[in-house]
């Protein structure tokens, strides 16, 4: 089986019976590597111990007073943040129920950050066995912002960081750890080259075609699938669409701020201008093969999904919509 996404550190965690990832010290003394929380020279003892401490034993109970002994404000902010992020993962037996609970709950200060890398593991565990170059780079929009632009008549879909020329070591510091290259240059997945995926999957310096009917979209719907039935137990089929006529629109879920816009809209039956309607990406219909576990107001009823992109061509999907905005009567999170 071909490994991909190293790193996400899933080979840092342990799979519990259920299938969920559960935690270990290894992969929290990772993010005690990264730049933020590493002391620098300056810093004070406090700080020193403190992460020396944690490197020790890395479920070791920290309190407000300890952080606040710390002489550096920034230093005391980001360690304050990591340790609430670290204690959310402990309270719960898998990350995904972690993440269940952080994104029904809200972030509450979690950074953006946390949150993609918390998406990154847990669709790697999601995707494990998959052996499709095209679904896992499709996947990579759930925690990556994209930047799209039209090239010969097709909607390419790049990353955004990748694009700015952003030094991915700063991102995640396994990269490094693991010696993984970082120097990028972009390349449209097609067939002659979706192999190379296999040893670039971290450099993230393959882009996708996103135009209607093709195979980018189609591999965006199998990962939501798999998202779904990972995170929430619940089996769904997920169809690209290339267009509609006559849509009832009684359930939908926007996959990021931008679709749930249209959303508003076209359940307000409310006319979309031709803009709105070109910075429309993607539109799914979701059904469920199990009809009983859905709301009774909406049974028999599809669920539409709208992707769609901001003016300035960026697309920020937000894969927690799709977890916390389905009409069913229970979530089970993976255990």
């Amino acid at each position: 089986m071909k490994d991909f996404w190293l790193s996400c550190g899933h080979h840092l965690l342990d799979r519990g019976e259920g299938g969920g990832l559960i935690v270990t010290d290894e992969f929290l003394k990772a993010y005690l590597a990264r730049p933020e929380l590493a002391p620098p020279p300056e810093a004070c003892t406090v700080e020193r111990t403190l992460h020396a401490a944690l490197l020790n034993e890395p479920r070791r109970s920290i309190t407000l007073s300890d952080i606040a002994a710390i002489s550096d404000v920034d230093a005391r902010e980001n360690w304050q943040v990591m340790i609430a992020f670290r204690d959310l993962l402990l309270r719960h037996k898998t990350l995904e129920s972690a993440y269940a609970e952080l994104m029904r709950k809200g972030p509450n200060g979690t950074p953006m950050l946390f949150i993609n890398q918390l998406t990154h593991v847990i669709l790697r565990n999601a995707l494990d066995g998959c052996e499709d170059p095209y679904v896992l780079r499709a996947a990579e929009l759930f925690f990556r912002p994209q930047l799209l632009t039209v090239h010969d008549n097709a909607l390419i879909a790049a990353d955004e960081e990748t694009i700015a020329g952003v030094n991915q070591q700063t991102v995640s510091p396994l990269v490094s750890m693991l010696g993984l290259p970082v120097e990028a240059q972009i390349d449209v997945m097609v067939d002659d080259n979706a192999q190379t995926y296999w040893e670039r999957s971290d450099l993230f310096d393959m882009a996708i075609d996103l135009t209607a009917g093709r195979r980018g979209l189609a591999a965006l719907a199998q990962v939501l699938t798999r998202w779904v039935s990972h995170l929430i137990g619940v089996d769904v089929e997920i169809e690209a669409l290339t267009e509609v006529t006559d849509a009832n629109f009684t359930w939908y879920v926007g996959l990021d701020a931008e679709g749930t816009k249209i959303g508003d809209k076209l359940w307000s039956d409310e006319e979309l201008d031709e803009d709105a309607l070109s910075d429309v990406i993607g539109l799914y219909r979701l059904t469920f093969r199990d009809p009983s576990i859905v709301a009774d107001d909406v049974r028999g009823e599809p669920v539409y999904l709208i992707l769609a992109m901001t003016p300035d061509r960026l697309l920020r999907m937000k894969p927690q919509n799709i977890v916390t905005g389905l009409p069913i009567r229970h979530l089970e999170t993976v255990g």
